[in-house]
């Protein structure tokens, strides 16, 4: 049977550095998918996933299971990245955007078609930057509704409490980004959204370092 999160955050404030590792090793995929597409930049999407644990960890003593803990940990990492963009807004000279290297994008290999000619790879590459660029062009606010709902498992009055707007207005920003996300990629039906949000939004950090490393001794 499965621990709840809300029973490991609660044993984690009591100093079970195991319970940690379990949450951490629950979430970490998901949300650094969610926070890498909401700010468009994987080096800052890097720099605000260690935020938003830290976080978590820094407050774990005061956290109290009054709603689900992926409500809280959303709306932490939600924060986060509305501070940063916040503060590159007011910094015109600065740009968000993905990595413009020109390196392949690693992220491509997540989705590498069973049979990988050049053939096959170039319609894949070219299937996914067509929905990146879709999903990068949304308003903020419905890539943000959007990327909730396909990352978060968060239900539509979750992702209302998370984004601090009411029921009906979350459900119109991403009634709205769907349709845009579609009429998108229209021109061809074997692209799905759900799998490729996974696919381009990039790979969260490895766990070799071991989440009890972040973690660190409670009470520190």
């Amino acid at each position: 049977m499965t621990e709840d999160d809300g029973e490991l955050m609660l044993r984690y404030a009591d100093g079970d550095l195991r319970a940690f590792a379990a949450l951490y090793s629950r979430h970490r995929g998901p949300l650094y998918r969610y926070v890498a597409r909401l700010v468009q930049d994987r080096e800052v999407a890097d720099d605000l996933f260690q935020e938003v644990w830290s976080r978590v960890i820094a407050h774990r003593e005061r956290y109290e299971p009054r709603a689900r803990f992926s409500t809280y940990l959303y709306r932490v990492a939600r924060n986060c990245c509305i501070d940063h963009l916040r503060r590159v807004a007011a910094r015109p000279s600065l740009i968000v955007a993905g990595d413009e290297s020109g390196d392949e994008d690693p992220t491509l290999a997540l989705c590498a078609p069973d049979e990988d000619s050049p053939e096959n790879r170039l319609e894949r590459a070219e299937l996914v930057a067509r929905y990146r660029a879709a999903l990068e062009s949304l308003p903020l606010e419905q890539r943000d509704a959007f990327l909730l709902a396909e990352q978060s498992g968060l239900s539509l009055e979750e992702i209302a409490a998370v984004t601090g707007v009411g029921v009906e207005t979350a459900k119109s920003r991403l009634r709205y980004a769907l349709a845009k996300l579609r009429k998108a990629i229209a021109s061809d039906a074997r692209l799905s959204a759900p799998p490729l949000v996974a696919a381009v939004a990039g790979d969260p950090p490895t766990e070799s370092t071991g989440a009890l490393q972040l973690a660190g001794e409670p009470g520190t």
